[in-house]
């Protein structure tokens, strides 16, 4: 079992682009949410297999610890 964090970002024509920051270039789009996280699964199983083709070890995100800060500045 692999995990990943996922970046959703509101598009302004609607819907949501999607970045999954550990695996560089895996970028996707979804019309809502639950589109999104569809394509998401799919986009990261496509990549993951195409590293494993290639002999490209990944990494995951199981071990990373994340915090989000908001200053006023």
């Amino acid at each position: 079992m692999k995990t990943y964090k996922l970046q959703l970002h509101k598009e302004k024509e609607g819907g949501y682009m999607i970045i999954i920051p550990s695996l560089p270039g895996c970028i996707t789009y979804g019309k809502d949410i639950n589109d999104a996280l569809t394509m998401s699964r799919e986009a990261i199983e496509l990549y993951i297999d195409e590293m494993e083709e290639r002999g490209i070890i990944l990494i995951d995100d199981s071990e990373l610890m994340e915090y989000t800060m908001t200053l006023e500045i």
